[in-house]
């Protein structure tokens, strides 16, 4: 019964402090940044997937090729390629680990705005959780890009130069 109560209680607080069309927009307006990290999150995930795309094509194309002939270059090409799909792949991860934690902070925003208990240290600890994520995939992500740009020139017979 006295749970019953509590969450009553609890219930008829939340539409209380939701019922102001002001509290709601001031909790929009503080999650509005976060929202556009994910967005930025987003796109650079998206050129990170192409990436991993391209590259996954590439190794398939020197693989169907290396059945008929077997030269030292294709296969230097595809360990370099699999090195840096290992980088891309990443790279991903920690982005989306980036965009799962920024997904936290927000829901931690609308949260804290509408208990009672501070909710703080969990949000800044939310918010530094998806910076260390967003740091990581982006350092792998450049890592990838100098490992495509040492790579050795191709020769003027390759047909797949897109590189």
């Amino acid at each position: 019964m006295i749970d019953l109560l509590a969450s009553a209680s609890i219930t008829t607080d939340l539409i209380e402090q939701t019922s102001s069309s002001a509290r709601v927009q001031e909790i929009v307006r503080l999650s509005l940044a976060p929202a556009f990290l994910l967005a930025g999150i987003g796109a650079v995930m998206n050129v990170m997937m192409s990436r991993l795309i391209w590259i996954a094509e590439r190794i398939e194309r020197l693989e169907s090729r290396m059945d008929d002939e077997q030269s030292r270059k294709d296969k230097l090409d595809i360990a370099r390629l699999c090195r840096r799909r290992r980088l891309v792949q990443r790279a991903v991860m920690y982005s989306t680990g980036a965009a799962l934690s920024i997904c936290v902070v927000i829901t931690l925003l609308f949260i804290g705005a509408l208990i009672k208990q501070g909710t703080g240290t969990i949000t800044a600890i939310a918010w530094i959780t998806t910076m260390i994520f967003l740091i990581t995939g982006l350092v792998h992500f450049a890592m990838e890009t100098i490992v495509a740009a040492a790579g050795q020139p191709r020769y003027s017979g390759d047909a797949d130069n897109d590189d």
